[in-house]
């Protein structure tokens, strides 16, 4: 229930949005979680959300953890 959900690690996403700034496009995103050396499925989450502005991590995380 709480932590993981199918797989996916809120922690490990947190970790790969580390300084990021907000308001995010999720093109930002992607490229906060590579410069920031994410693994590769953490990456490929934030790349399958959508595309539009995110104001914050918590926004981030309902839209990665919703898509999985």
């Amino acid at each position: 229930m709480a932590g993981k959900s199918e797989g996916g690690d809120p922690i490990k996403l947190q970790k790969a949005l580390k300084d990021a700034h907000y308001p995010s496009s999720r093109d930002d995103l992607v490229s906060v979680a590579k410069h920031n050396k994410a693994d590769g499925e953490t990456v490929q989450r934030i790349s399958g959300i959508d595309d539009k502005q995110y104001n914050g991590p918590d926004e981030v995380q309902k839209a990665v953890f919703r898509s999985s």
